[in-house]
Formats: C-alpha cells, sequence, structure tokens
C-alpha cells in the first residue's frame, strides 16, 4: 500500500493567516513529506468558499513539482465540467513535464450546487460534461489533430504541444461517490478515488470484470482524516475543532448533493467536542500512534485500497503541530502496512 497527503490549503476565518504564509508553510510541509518517504501528495479543489478552499489545482501542483524530485503529485480532483477541456490538457502536460513524469490525474463530476449556479451550469448535465471533456482529454494525446463537434465543447484542429512526459498520457483517476459515477469509472477503464461511507470497491471492482479488465491493472485511493498525539485526548484536544469545521463545510454541500446513501442525514454531532464520543471516533484516524495503528488495521480489512491518502493539515490547524503528526505518522504507523 502506498500512502499520501491530501493537501487543500484552506485557512478558515476563525484562524486566518496570510495566504502568502499558509502556502509557503504547506509546500515546505509537502518537501518534508517527501524526506520522510510519502508516495504522493493529493490536491483538492473547490470554488466560492470562505476558507479559501484550493481553487487552482493545476498552478499549485506544478509550484510542488519545481519544489519536489520523487513525489508523485495528484488532483482529488479536478471539476472538469467547469473547465475547457484542452486548456486543462495544456496544463496536465505542463506539470508533468516540471515534474518529469509524476503527474496523476484524477477528476471528478463535482456536486456542489453552489458551485453550479455561480458558474451558470445545470448540474443535471455535469456526467456528460465530464466524460465529454474526458473523450477530448485522450484524443488529444493520441490523434495528431482533433476536431470535435460535442454537446458542450466544439474544437477544430486542436493538437497538444508540448506533449507530456507520460505516454500517452498521465495515469487518469476518477472520483465517485453513487453508484452510476462508479460504474462509470470503471467501464471507462480509469483508476478509482474514494472517500467516506460504504466500500465502494467492491463495484468498481465488479465493473471492472464486467468490462473485461483485470482489477489487479488498476489503482483505489481511498482517503481519511487523522491527527496523532502523545494521548488520545491530546490528539482530540488539538484536532477536534478543525474536524468539525471540516464536518460543518461537507455536511452543507453534501446534503443539497444527495449523491450516496446517507448524504441527507444530519451531522450525528453539535459541536466539536462530541467528535471523541460519536460514531466518527472510529472513522477519523485520531490518537496516539497505537491507536491510529489500531484503526488503520481496521480500515485494512474492512476496505479495499492500494493508496491510502490521509489529509493531516486540517483546515486552520497550526502547521508546526501538524507536521508533527505528518512525522510521527510516516516514522511509527507507515511502515507496518507498507506490505497489506
Amino acid at each position: 500500500m502506498r500512502f499520501g497527503l491530501m493537501e487543500d490549503f484552506r485557512n478558515p476565518l476563525q484562524w486566518r493567516r496570510p495566504f502568502p504564509d499558509l502556502y509557503r508553510d504547506i509546500l515546505a510541509q509537502i518537501k518534508m513529506s517527501e524526506a520522510l518517504g510519502y508516495d504522493h501528495v493529493w490536491l483538492t479543489e473547490h470554488h466560492f468558499t470562505e476558507d479559501g478552499y484550493n481553487p487552482s489545482i493545476l498552478p499549485t501542483a506544478a509550484a510542488i513539482a519545481a519544489q519536489t524530485t520523487r513525489l508523485r503529485i495528484a488532483s482529488f480532483i479536478l471539476l472538469m465540467p467547469y473547465n475547457h477541456p484542452v486548456r486543462i490538457a495544456e496544463d496536465v502536460a505542463n506539470v508533468d513535464i516540471i515534474s518529469n513524469g509524476r503527474f496523476d490525474f484524477g477528476v471528478g463530476q463535482g456536486y456542489s450546487y453552489h458551485e453550479f449556479k455561480t458558474f451558470c451550469l445545470e448540474r443535471k448535465t455535469r456526467a456528460r460534461r465530464l466524460y465529454e471533456a474526458m473523450d477530448i482529454y485522450e484524443r488529444l494525446h493520441k490523434e495528431e489533430r482533433v476536431t470535435y463537434d460535442g454537446e458542450f465543447t466544439q474544437i477544430n484542429e486542436a493538437f497538444l504541444s508540448p506533449k507530456p512526459v507520460q505516454q500517452p498520457h498521465p495515469p487518469i483517476w476518477v472520483g465517485a461517490r453513487g453508484p452510476k459515477g462508479i460504474r462509470r469509472a470503471a467501464q471507462h477503464g480509469y483508476n478509482f478515488m474514494a472517500t467516506f461511507g460504504p466500500d465502494p470497491a467492491p463495484l468498481y471492482i465488479e465493473t471492472l470484470k464486467e468490462e473485461g479488465h483485470n482489477p489487479d491493472d488498476f489503482k483505489i485511493a481511498q482517503l481519511r482524516m487523522g491527527h496523532i498525539a502523545d494521548s488520545e485526548d491530546q490528539a482530540w484536544d488539538e484536532c477536534q475543532d478543525h474536524l468539525f469545521h471540516l464536518l460543518e463545510f461537507y455536511q452543507d454541500i453534501l446534503e443539497g448533493a444527495n449523491d450516496a446513501e446517507g448524504d441527507d442525514q444530519p451531522l450525528p454531532v453539535k459541536e466539536p467536542r462530541d467528535i471523541r464520543e460519536s460514531v466518527l471516533k472510529d472513522v477519523f484516524l485520531v490518537g496516539t500512534p497505537q491507536q491510529v495503528s489500531e484503526k488503520l488495521d481496521a480500515f485494512c480489512n474492512e476496505f479495499i485500497c492500494t493508496d491510502f491518502v490521509m489529509d493531516m493539515q486540517l483546515p486552520g490547524m497550526d502547521v508546526p503541530t501538524c507536521n508533527r503528526a505528518i512525522e510521527r505518522f510516516a516514522k511509527e504507523v507507515m511502515p507496518a502496512f507498507r506490505d497489506r
């Protein structure tokens, strides 16, 4: 199993720092993670948020590429319906060149009603937009020139120059939460990214087999949040307010999306301190290194995963505190799970 860190560069108002300072510290954190042996950094995107959730994955990926040498850089996820596929293909090629072939291209259809409303796009078109864009993206890498008269995009004699280092293109991943999206990812032969809820991997693998693919040729990334400290109480005390901010943010947009089972349910907690006594306590990998190891072991027994993604730089959380947790996870937890 490979290990990576999620980075969203969020800067909530109640803990607001100058953005250049925050970006500098998180970029340094990413360089540190490379030295500690992490395999990936995963970048995530949202738009029009109060806390400055990173809306620009590819410029950030280029900055990381210029400052690292081994770490793979991935999008988890880039929201394709908001973008022109030719421009994305060009920017992805640029990042892959700067990184010398270390980029993984993760995409999704999006789910936030707020974003689709602000972009003046019909949310019901999101899946069609995603897969039309990916059709254009792949053709740009495989054909000399592409003319396309699609439902949403028209191009005439477009070509990609320069090409990426990885041929025919960087690995493609799709993030999905509902059954239709999970099946589409497998039907198109893409790697898969998952977040919370029941494990979607069995349906993804079943569909791969139905399509004639060998599941061993594909990767499955699973995301969890966590924090490590000397005691369980210290770990929760340090991260609970920041986890609660994260929960409230996703509750708002997931409730509107209602893409997957449980999206319409209210939060099981009323305030930050409730989290450690709630049904969420075992979902979040929070505690001592031993406790986090036990939770990760339980995860490995219940979920199918090739690439485990930890979100440890929680929104607004002190970067040096997160750095200590990231280092302890790398040294005291990761080694025992490399062969899982």
